[in-house]
């Protein structure tokens, strides 16, 4: 394991966060079956990141209740009520835009459900990909909403400035001439609440 990885881990666990190094998305998912019991309920937030991982395949294929607001076929409203039921899951699985080498994680999100998981899901859990990793929270919120943002508008389409030339335009991305995606910013320095919220860093990009 590099050294940066180890200082980033014992980083969080002075942050009463507890990380994980795994080297491939494989090995990752094999974790994250291992924290989660097959008895257990699963929400998530919307993520590139999870869907290259298959993580919510797996658990479901396994027995573990699902909540999937991305399952083809539901409608907008039945979408946000399982957003809504995910939060209150027993495990609540999500990605960060960015993180800092010093521990600090941080979400832009578009609908506050993330952004409730975030605060108060039983069990969260946070998979990142090494590609996220930045050299202080600046540069982390700086990543977050000039890259990842813009990158992420134009896979799912949305009619955002920044999907047409990938540029923040915050000033100007205002409803209802735009649908806005960083509605809320979230950022985790610590957790107070004993082994709650554990990340998994995993050795591989994944995600924007």
């Amino acid at each position: 394991m590099q050294r940066e990885v180890v200082e980033l881990i014992n980083h969080w666990q002075r942050r009463n966060i507890t990380g994980f190094y795994c080297e491939n998305k494989d090995a990752a998912a094999k974790k994250l079956l291992e924290i989660i019991p097959a008895t257990s309920t699963v929400g998530r937030a919307g993520s590139l990141s999870l869907d290259e991982l298959g993580i919510m395949g797996l658990l479901e294929g396994r027995g573990n209740k699902v909540f999937d607001q991305y399952k083809p076929g539901l409608s907008e409203e039945a979408g946000l009520e399982i957003r809504r039921q995910g939060t209150q899951a027993d495990y609540y699985l999500t990605s960060a835009n960015a993180l800092s080498a010093k521990g600090e994680l941080i979400f832009l999100s578009a609908y506050a459900s993330r952004s409730v998981g975030l605060a108060s899901a039983k069990n969260l859990i946070v998979i990142c990909g090494v590609n996220k990793i930045t050299s202080d929270i600046e540069t982390a919120l700086r990543r977050a909403r000039h890259y990842a943002t813009p990158l992420n508008c134009r896979r799912l389409n949305w009619n955002t400035p920044c999907a047409k030339d990938g540029v923040c335009k915050e000033p100007i991305c205002r409803f209802p001439e735009y649908k806005r995606m960083c509605c809320q910013v979230f950022i985790i320095e610590a957790e107070i609440t004993p082994d709650r919220l554990k990340v998994v860093l995993i050795g591989e990009n994944l995600g924007y």
